[in-house]
């Protein structure tokens, strides 16, 4: 017994040690190598060996939801489409592939549920919303129709409402609140921790995502209270250790397969 009980624990360290590295999230997909938010840079992010994949999401006039970053087409594509005004057919039309090289030329505007297609069993996927709460009852729906368990599935946003919203009717979601920081004049990072601290409790969300311009006092502050604390976009591989070593769960990079070579070879060398 005693000898089988200690193999077991040998056997099991080599996933105690990976589990101690924060997910890599691939932000739009592998997004330095492929056209954002498409196809081809999500499933490109699960060949790097992405944790998870990062896309935002758009309510379409007809009440579908795709996947878009911006609000209008203007920066994917030679032509500019308002989402909100326009049905799913009139964006499928368009090529938002060509602006990143030819051999993407023909790539669609894909869906919420082409997204979640891609998602291998044991991976996730940080659904970020970036219109507003009027998006959440059709999400949730679609959600419920996927094949994806409910730990895969993160949902984030700027917008308080949306997190307010999506953990009222959904508890079961994971959701964590987007926050930009920025440093004034006089060095003071804001949002303040307590204000962060408010916000937090104020909607129900899980925890913080943000940028890596913080303390480390803050995210003890944060973590102290119970939430996650998750970054982006991290492209840096110092920075990524460093991110790494203030304990973050998650970190959001163009460039997944970079990040998990150098935070594995870090781990290495240091014997994890």
């Amino acid at each position: 017994m005693r000898i089988s009980l200690t193999l077991a624990i040998v056997a099991c360290l080599p996933l105690l040690s990976h589990a101690a590295e924060p997910l890599i999230v691939a932000h739009r997909g592998a997004s330095k190598a492929a056209p954002e938010n498409t196809l081809p840079a999500f499933r490109l992010a699960w060949k790097l060996g992405a944790d998870a994949i990062e896309g935002d999401f758009h309510l379409t006039k007809d009440k579908r939801i795709v996947c878009i970053h911006d609000a209008d087409t203007k920066k994917v594509s030679s032509r500019n489409l308002v989402v909100s005004r326009s049905t799913l057919a009139e964006l499928k039309e368009l090529d938002v592939g060509s602006f990143h090289g030819e051999k993407f030329k023909g790539t669609r505007v894909p869906t919420l549920s082409e997204v979640v297609a891609t998602v291998p069993d044991g991976k996730q996927i940080f659904i970020e919303i970036k219109c507003g709460p009027e998006i959440v009852p059709f999400l949730l729906k679609q959600l419920e129709a996927s094949s994806l368990r409910h730990e895969q599935i993160v949902i984030i946003s700027f917008k308080e409402e949306v997190i307010r919203q999506v953990k009222s009717q959904s508890p079961e979601y994971e959701a964590f609140w987007l926050c930009a920081f920025k440093t004034d004049k006089e060095g003071a990072v804001k949002p303040g921790v307590d204000e962060v601290l408010q916000k937090l409790a104020a909607i129900g969300a899980d925890g913080l995502s943000s940028n890596s311009r913080i303390a480390e006092s803050f995210i003890e502050a944060v973590k102290a209270k119970g939430y996650q604390w998750h970054v982006w976009t991290v492209d840096d591989p110092d920075e990524a250790r460093r991110m790494e070593s203030l304990g973050v769960e998650s970190i959001t990079t163009n460039v997944p397969g970079l990040i998990r070579q150098s935070l594995t070879e870090a781990a290495g060398a240091s014997g994890r």
